[in-house]
């Protein structure tokens, strides 16, 4: 078994240590930033009312799973290229790139508690500090009922704890395990890690046990991986392989079934209250058959980036929206609801006025908050360019 650095001259290193198409795959694909226009906008109209779309917070396990592949694609590129993991970097780039706008939301939501007696933003202040030190997804892990309103403004945060959390995790096992294994074993390691949240989860499943899991780092890590093992898997293969070839004719008919299993889910599955058998399929295989699939649907675009559904997402306003404006959108949306609703402003009138103010809030986000830092930190890599919208 290899040691640190032992591969950097050894029989893989001429082929990016391993990963041959590492540097190739590291590109930015315009139907992923498509897709997260999508998956934003399935969690916005599944906020603006359940009944509307219960399913609809499947987009949050789309970005999950969209942001494994990304950030393990860019880092396995890093690594094919150096030999090694600039783990500070990343660590900056990732601050620059999450935590600003969030500042901001946060600021804007404490000053409407401090200053307004809307019901909406009540306790906003608390929340604010949860959500700046990413553990809102803890905070509502460890509420077996009902939630309570600790973190209520900023509920939404919970998945930007997760993704925050497994960004500091996942890069240093990644180092690891790059540097001590083999290509094709990390690979291995990479399938036999996304198991273990499965495996926890029917541990952990009860009638009470569902904050837990679905709030969960650790139960909901094998989203993030399953992008993460995609990225493995498609940085092993080499331009010429075979099986690539194979993987390039299926991938316009794989996407189009992934992206329609994700519209029914999102349509009928019904992911909150007591639905007896389904709910509990759904808090233990669901979250990974959603990620199977949603990888699915991230490797037909990665694949086929000229085909007729990547095409359709690479469209600039869908790309551009998805590049620029998911994040803000994301964080914003949720206030923006919660100030309708506190307003009084109900059904037809509160979706639209969340869509235009939603909208309006990113753009402000993008141009005043989220370019300003990441110009700050200096002229990007091409590897840094590609994680701005992660």
């Amino acid at each position: 078994m290899p040691g640190p650095g032992g591969r950097a001259g050894g029989p893989d290193a001429p082929a990016g240590r391993g990963f041959p198409s590492a540097a190739v795959r590291s590109r930015r694909v315009g139907g992923l930033d498509g897709l997260r226009t999508l998956a934003v906008g399935l969690v916005v109209f599944y906020h603006l009312g359940e009944e509307r779309l219960p399913g609809g917070s499947v987009g949050v396990d789309v970005f999950f799973t969209l942001s494994g592949f990304v950030i393990t694609r860019l880092l396995i590129a890093e690594y094919a290229r150096t030999g090694t993991l600039d783990l500070a970097g990343f660590y900056r780039r990732r601050w620059r790139r999450l935590v600003p706008a969030l500042v901001a939301v946060c600021a804007v939501t404490a000053v409407l508690d401090l200053t307004t007696s809307l019901w909406g933003f009540d306790g906003a202040l608390e929340a604010a500090g949860l959500a700046l030190v990413s553990v809102v997804n803890l905070v509502r892990a460890a509420q077996p009922g009902e939630y309570s309103d600790l973190g209520a403004p900023l509920a939404h945060t919970w998945s930007l704890g997760v993704e925050e959390q497994f960004y500091l995790a996942w890069p240093l096992v990644l180092l690891f395990l790059l540097r001590w294994l083999r290509a094709r074993t990390v690979m291995i390691w990479a399938a036999v890690l996304c198991t273990l949240p499965l495996v926890w989860r029917f541990a952990l499943w009860g009638p009470d046990a569902a904050h837990r899991i679905y709030n969960g780092t650790d139960t909901r890590a094998d989203q993030l991986l399953a992008g993460a093992l995609l990225a493995v898997v498609l940085a092993r293969l080499r331009a010429d392989d075979p099986r690539l070839e194979r993987l390039r004719g299926w991938a316009g008919p794989m996407a189009w079934s992934a992206l329609g299993v994700l519209a029914l889910v999102a349509w009928r599955a019904p992911v909150s209250g007591d639905h007896g058998w389904a709910t509990a399929a759904w808090y233990t295989v669901g979250f990974l058959g959603v990620a199977v699939v949603s990888a699915a649907l991230i490797a037909g675009l990665e694949l086929r980036p000229q085909g007729t559904l990547s095409r359709l997402l690479s469209l600039s306003p869908l790309a551009w929206t998805g590049r620029c404006l998911s994040y803000g959108m994301y964080l914003w949306h949720y206030p923006v609801i919660r100030l309708l609703a506190s307003l009084g402003v109900d059904g037809w009138w509160r979706a639209m006025g969340t869509v235009v103010l939603t909208g309006a809030a990113a753009l402000a986000s993008y141009h005043l908050v989220e370019r300003r830092f990441l110009r700050a930190g200096g002229p990007r890599s091409p590897s840094s360019a590609t994680t701005r919208a992660v």
